[in-house]
């Protein structure tokens, strides 16, 4: 068996140790004679499962106990309806910062359920080159909250800094972000937040999951007619349960986080590696004539590495020699083209070497 090195955006690499786990427990778990995907999720086993997942994802974040934990389906594009729909029932208008293609399809979407969604401030001048700094952001009157997206997965633009949500009249609102690409990168204090969402697949499992982090003051601001799946005072109370959940999806997640606690030594070990590897690459990105990133040097996205050859012709064939090369999905969103190497947590400091050797050589034969 011959496992590559894999760059895709998502869904995205596993790390190699918890897919042994799962290969080893597929058919049999523990000996119950099933597989997890196999159980119902109020089974013993499974509630097992579930719990010691958020208690490691807790202690992970140090997460404060006035948070709940939800484990959802649906995808953060889901997340982008649930929000509003939990956070307008009394009143106000969701508030935005522009960076990027997931803050604007979350734009579109909170302005197709409720009209209104003022846009705060934008990066959208500068080509989403660096994002706005915090003395641009001017709430409307009756904001609700401030919704920013933490990295653009697409762009490769992420921020430095932790946003505030202040009206006109001084008064704070709750933050709310979508972490889907950078969610477990490093550590984390949750107490600015508001909500925290995040798709799996990138750092936390496969596609199939999402999770919602919800400060207990705001489960009850949500919409009276708003789907019930989406209500996140019921998926907490429910324990994540109010129908059947992505059983398999969440039993490797789980399987993660523990390799995450035990095998890497928590965040701050994962942080130190995760910033190992994007130096390595931008290094090899800035250092040559072929390669170029646009973003701002201060916003450079850890997680998801654009790159451009300075002559597009010779897109298709670093592509084809980086796959024979066993360097897998580098070319860019068909939005922005060019090419992207996701470094999410699963993907080793080998792979990002290889990656950067690559590089050198390719230049040297064709730049």
């Amino acid at each position: 068996m011959t496992r590559h090195f894999n760059f895709c955006a998502g869904p995205a690499a596993l790390p190699q140790a918890v897919l042994e786990r799962a290969r080893d427990e597929l058919l049999d778990y523990r000996g119950r004679g099933l597989s997890v995907m196999e159980m119902s999720h109020r089974s013993p086993e499974f509630v097992a499962i579930a719990e010691q997942a958020e208690s490691d994802l807790r202690e992970l974040l140090a997460i404060p106990d006035n948070y709940r934990v939800i484990f959802t389906q649906g995808g953060a594009t889901m997340q982008f309806a649930a929000v509003p729909y939990n956070l307008l029932g009394l009143g106000g208008s969701a508030n935005f910062l522009h960076t990027g293609i997931w803050g604007k399809k979350a734009i579109a979407e909170a302005r197709h359920l409720f009209g209104a969604a003022p846009v705060v401030a934008s990066s959208e001048a500068n080509g989403h080159r660096a994002v706005p700094c915090q003395a641009d952001i001017a709430l409307a009157d009756d904001a609700a909250y401030l919704h920013y997206t933490a990295n653009e997965t697409i762009g490769g633009l992420e921020f430095d800094y932790v946003p505030r949500g202040v009206r006109p009249d001084g008064s704070e609102v709750p933050l709310v972000c979508d972490m889907s690409s950078s969610l477990l990168s490093g550590p984390l204090d949750v107490s600015p937040f508001g909500v925290i969402y995040a798709g799996a697949q990138k750092n936390i499992g496969p596609a199939g999951l999402t999770l919602a982090i919800v400060r207990d003051d705001l489960l009850d601001r949500g919409c009276a007619g708003m789907p019930s799946l989406m209500g996140y005072k019921a998926q907490a109370e429910a324990g994540s349960m109010v129908n059947t959940p992505a059983t398999y999806s969440w039993y490797l997640a789980g399987l993660v986080f523990q390799w995450l606690k035990h095998d890497i030594g928590g965040l701050a070990a994962m942080d130190a590696l995760n910033n190992r590897k994007a130096e390595k690459l931008y290094a090899a990105i800035d250092g040559g004539g072929l390669y170029s990133n646009p973003i701002a040097t201060a916003n450079r996205s850890r997680m998801n590495v654009p790159f451009v050859l300075d002559d597009d012709r010779l897109d298709e064939p670093f592509l084809k020699e980086a796959e024979q090369a066993g360097l897998l999905n580098l070319k860019g969103h068909r939005s922005v083209g060019g090419m992207r190497a996701s470094l999410y947590n699963a993907v080793p400091e080998a792979a990002v070497d290889a990656l950067v050797h690559f590089m050198a050589d390719f230049e040297r034969r064709k730049g």
